[in-house]
């Protein structure tokens, strides 16, 4: 446990959600997120806390907004594409264009 701690200062925050899709993470039924960061925050195979329990990451990939579709939302948590959009931009604002980090993972038991 100490080596995951010591992963470097990039990494330490991971990923963060709000308070009402931790469950939804933690249960399995959320495996994708999208994050309008300037590097990435995590790392594959990454454990990560969230909440009670933990993440791991299984891919991260950059991919413009304009990518994201129908098929991304369930995974997401999202019910469309503009509520994606807004959930994501609190970092900034998001154009067709915006290239954002599409994470996939999966809550460990």
């Amino acid at each position: 446990m100490e080596a995951q701690q010591s992963v470097g200062a990039a990494y330490d925050r991971g990923v963060e959600f709000s308070r009402e899709l931790r469950d939804r993470v933690l249960a399995g039924d959320i495996t994708v997120t999208f994050r309008l960061w300037r590097s990435p925050k995590v790392k594959v195979g990454g454990r990560y806390q969230v909440g009670p329990g933990q993440i791991e990451v299984d891919s991260i990939e950059q991919v413009p907004f304009a990518a994201i579709d129908e098929e991304d939302l369930p995974p997401s948590g999202e019910t469309d594409l503009d509520s994606l959009r807004r959930r994501a931009a609190h970092a900034g604002p998001i154009q067709d264009d915006t290239l954002l980090y599409r994470i996939e993972f999966h809550a460990i038991e």
